[in-house]
């Protein structure tokens, strides 16, 4: 562990009330597409006041509030007004339908929902009043509800009136009424070690699993990230990946709130507001998942935005092709654009490459490990450390480890051993310089008649062939073997190659059982709503189309 990491103990409030006070001044929050910006000064005012607000509803120290919206400007004011009373905010992925909100009510126990009106094809309002039809009825405050008993609240994010919910401006206009010296008290109760977030992950089971983090665990690790971007008040960052993943909310939000940031947020991801957005508001970070700056850079618009104040940012969330780094460092002038692993468990940064690696390293490593993060490789089967060159499984130990999953203490007990090491289900080797290279996760292993195959391994070589522009690689199922290796690829504009092309280019240069048995060509993948390629649908989809052969 290195032995210059110094925690910040501050919690979120208080770090926030500091840059308040030392830039009041300085841009905090920027919305291009609103024409809306905030001061440091003029968001905690308002933080102060939603704060109160909360506290005129009823919610009190530990109550869990929910976030059901995209990047809305007052996502983040949730986030510190929550943070403030000693609340914990739960982030709801918005992709999530009837089922997946219901579960995720009943198991973070929620006391208070905060949503929008919807977000591309889920009207959340009509999904709220099917789960909740006492919602209708109810007057506001004084809601009971048969199916989720712990619900007392439902806050529409706007102006917009709905029944059975309070609205934005009658919040604010509540909080009025709470005296300063109650919201004052309420900070004083508030330590860095409190839970201040949780984070749905389905992790390696079915069910996802609310992970627990406190101010230390997210406030550090922003830190970390932040310092390793060199960020200081001059620079800007362009956040355009969703605030509910760690990736937003932390390495964005906490990184910029560390080091007295500006942030320019767009609401949803979208490539050509993006680049706009850069150019206007002269931004110096930007961060995104590959595919993201993929379709930044193929805009049939890009040469026409001026780039030249972008300095460095942050891909994360897969695999990065060679080529599209050392175009993101040229082309988008990132010179300085570091690689981030981890998962949300360890807060969520675990590993991170420097700025002055090179595009090879930066590619095809995660980096070294933060300060004040240890982490080794254990062999999975025996448990024990594994020397450089030598694969397993890639974990950690340190602040940056979460509190646990809520109310289920043996998922906890399966994540984070008695020795406090936190199991990433991922596979990952040291090479001899210290650096971590993710192989494949332990369930993506494709076992072909007893010979495993790491799917990473086979991608990496296919991206040697320039007409791909994207690949990934799944098992598949067999009679024979079990499963056999599928390609799915992705070609670029103009390309053109055949299955039997591809093989071709295997036969010789990689082990026969690792040559691709099918390859389909697809136009584009089913990802998450942060961007993230979804193999068990490729898995699927490629057992549908292997049987209509």
């Amino acid at each position: 562990m290195s032995n210059t990491f110094q925690p910040i103990e501050d919690t979120l409030g208080q770090l926030l009330e500091q840059w308040a006070d030392k830039l009041p001044d300085h841009d905090f929050m920027v919305y291009p597409d609103r024409g809306l910006r905030f001061s440091y000064s003029e968001f905690n005012q308002r933080v102060d006041n939603l704060a109160k607000g909360l506290m005129a509803i009823g919610v009190q120290k530990g109550d869990k509030v929910g976030i059901w919206a995209n990047n809305v400007p007052d996502w983040t004011t949730l986030m510190f007004a929550t943070a403030k009373i000693g609340a914990v905010l739960v982030t709801i992925n918005t992709n999530y339908k009837l089922a997946e909100l219901e579960f995720l009510i009943k198991n973070a126990d929620l006391n208070t929902l905060c949503l929008i009106d919807g977000y591309r094809d889920s009207d959340y309002v009509d999904m709220i009043f099917q789960l909740v039809p006492e919602l209708k009825t109810a007057p506001r405050g004084k809601l009971k509800s048969k199916k989720f008993p712990q619900l007392r609240n439902v806050v529409f994010l706007g102006p917009q009136k709905h029944r059975g919910m309070y609205n934005t401006p009658e919040l604010l206009l509540l909080g009025t009424q709470v005296d300063d010296m109650e919201l004052l008290k309420r900070k004083s109760e508030v330590s860095c070690h409190d839970v201040v977030n949780m984070q749905y992950t389905s992790g390696t089971t079915g069910f996802p699993k609310g992970v627990m983090l406190t101010h230390f665990n997210i406030v550090n690790n922003g830190k970390g990230i932040g310092d390793n971007m060199q960020y200081t008040p001059d620079d800007r960052l362009l956040l355009c990946v969703p605030l509910f993943h760690c990736f937003g909310c932390v390495l964005g939000v906490c990184a910029v709130i560390t080091h007295g940031v500006s942030m320019v947020i767009t609401e949803d991801f979208d490539p050509l507001r993006v680049l706009a957005a850069v150019q206007k508001e002269k931004c110096t970070s930007i961060y995104g998942v590959p595919t993201m700056f993929i379709a930044e850079m193929n805009h049939p618009m890009f040469d026409m935005f001026d780039l030249s104040s972008l300095r460095t940012g942050i891909m994360a969330g897969s695999l990065c092709p060679i080529e599209t780094m050392k175009q993101v460092m040229t082309k988008m002038n990132c010179r300085d654009i570091i690689i981030v692993y981890g998962l949300t468990e360890a807060s969520p940064g675990m590993t991170t490459t420097h700025i002055d690696d090179s595009p090879e390293i930066r590619a095809t490593t995660v980096g070294k490990e933060l300060p004040g993060v240890e982490v080794k490789i254990f062999d999975p089967d025996t448990g024990e450390e594994l020397g450089p060159n030598q694969q397993g499984e890639i974990c950690c130990r340190g602040y940056n480890v979460m509190k646990g999953y809520y109310n289920d203490p043996q998922a906890t007990r399966e994540a984070i051993d008695e020795d406090g090491w936190l199991h990433s289900g991922d596979l990952a080797v040291k090479t001899e310089d210290g650096y971590y290279k993710i192989t494949g996760r332990i369930k993506d292993m494709i076992i072909r008649g007893g010979e495993n195959i790491y799917p990473r391994e086979i991608e990496n070589f296919l991206y040697n062939m320039p007409e791909i522009e994207m690949v990934e690689v799944v098992g598949l199922p067999d009679e024979k073997y079990g499963e056999i290796v599928g390609a799915f690829i992705k070609l670029k504009e103009g390309a053109f190659l055949t299955e039997e092309e591809v093989r071709d280019f295997c036969r010789g240069k990689i082990a026969r059982y690792k040559i691709p048995k099918h390859v389909f060509f697809v136009d584009d993948f089913p990802k998450t709503a942060s961007g993230k390629i979804q193999k068990y649908k490729l898995r699927e989809l490629g057992a549908q189309l292997i049987a209509s052969k």
